[in-house]
């Protein structure tokens, strides 16, 4: 399975900010739209990845006035990225070798969508289901062996 249909299932809808705006700002739109993450672009190029461990460790680091933090002062700056036609393999492992639980989905300079750790597992489930109902029917129409004489 390909990122891009990772995204087919998920969907393609996407939540970015602008690195100047408050992280109490971006905590809320994360909130009303109940997503782990929020890609950041400047100046039409993404510029780094808010996600709610970075948020976390802002809040802890900046005490009382961490809503008027700068989300550039939070965010994970040059993020690893997936490409559209990168495979599952390849995706779990960058996400595990660099500790990112969420990849942005780049083709070119473009972001074509986010895929988190849920979306991958979701992903594996329908396509193991899927490969199960396969088996199951192969097996109940097992052809017949004829007769030997």
């Amino acid at each position: 399975m390909l990122v891009s249909e990772i995204l087919a299932i998920k969907g393609k809808v996407l939540f970015t900010i602008s690195p100047n705006k408050a992280l109490a700002e971006a905590v809320a739109v994360m909130t009303e739209q109940d997503v782990g993450s929020l890609v950041v672009f400047d100046k039409g190029r993404m510029a780094g990845l808010l996600t709610f461990r970075e948020v976390l460790v802002a809040t802890q680091k900046a005490g009382a006035g961490w809503q008027s933090l700068p989300v550039e002062d939070a965010m994970l700056k040059n993020p690893v990225a997936a490409s559209v036609n990168m495979d599952m393999d390849e995706l779990r492992r960058q996400m595990v070798e660099h500790h990112q639980r969420y990849l942005p989905v780049m083709d070119d300079t473009t972001l074509m969508g986010v895929v988190s750790f849920h979306d991958v597992a979701k992903a594996v489930l329908e396509e193991q289901s899927f490969e199960n109902r396969m088996l199951k029917n192969y097996i109940r129409n097992w052809p017949a062996e004829e007769d030997k004489v």
